[in-house]
């Protein structure tokens, strides 16, 4: 009895250890200023046309912080594949104990280097469907839906945004400033799928219900998500 008590209080303090030397970045799937709900919701664009999403999923790479100082807090980089779908994949777990963070930036999607680098492993795993077979490549953005406004078989929305390459490049990189004079330990942040569809390149589903392919159409869309983050709160 006194081992499995011993045991129980050993593992405590290892789980509150962790979490003490851990800052989490959290991301909340957002349908203007609602919590999205996939399938059973319909929203309105910019435009006002109706839509269903039923996934809605990218990539979050290359994250930096940086102290009241300006400093950068070292952080090896890795790529996390943010799923609304799944909670278990909407938050970031970075090595970094409680302090001051005065900035974070990130980059939405996957650089050159994994791109041309074939086949990986862990988040950016092809199976998670997040990878053209057609063209070597990762889709850094994925939103999927429906609407009466599409003229695509089923009334589909598919938006598969990518491409790395200079003259069709949708890496988009999102900074905040972190007013809070306080030691951080979780920072959560917004992602609100509107967005796609607003500003600063209006998205008509009527006229573009379908995107599957590097090019002009995908980077004005990763113009416009880049704009779906901000910042809920930092705890």
């Amino acid at each position: 009895m006194c081992k499995k008590f011993l045991l129980f209080v050993f593992c405590t303090m290892c789980v509150w250890v962790l979490y003490a030397q851990s800052l989490q970045l959290k991301f909340v799937a957002l349908a203007g200023q609602q919590p999205l709900v996939l399938l059973d919701s319909t929203y309105h664009t910019a435009l006002n046309e109706p839509v269903t999403f039923r996934n809605f999923l990218f990539y979050i790479s290359h994250i930096q912080l940086k102290d009241d100082n300006g400093h950068e807090i070292p952080l090896k980089n890795e790529y996390y594949l943010i799923n609304a779908t799944d909670a278990a994949f909407k938050a970031i777990d970075l090595p970094v104990k409680p302090q001051h963070i005065a900035s974070i930036t990130f980059t939405v999607g996957v650089d050159s280097i994994k791109n041309v680098s074939g086949i990986q492993t862990g988040s950016l795993d092809p199976m998670r469907g997040m990878f053209w077979t057609w063209n070597t490549g990762y889709i850094f953005a994925k939103l999927e839906g429906n609407s009466p406004a599409s003229k695509a078989p089923a009334h589909y929305v598919t938006y598969h945004i990518g491409g790395y390459k200079h003259n069709e490049n949708a890496l988009r990189v999102i900074h905040f400033n972190l007013p809070q004079k306080k030691s951080v330990h979780q920072i959560n942040i917004g992602a609100d799928v509107l967005a796609w569809f607003n500003k600063p390149h209006p998205l008509s589903i009527q006229e573009h219900p379908i995107c599957h392919s590097p090019g002009k159409l995908a980077m004005q869309i990763a113009d416009n998500y880049a704009q779906m983050f901000h910042i809920i709160n930092v705890e």
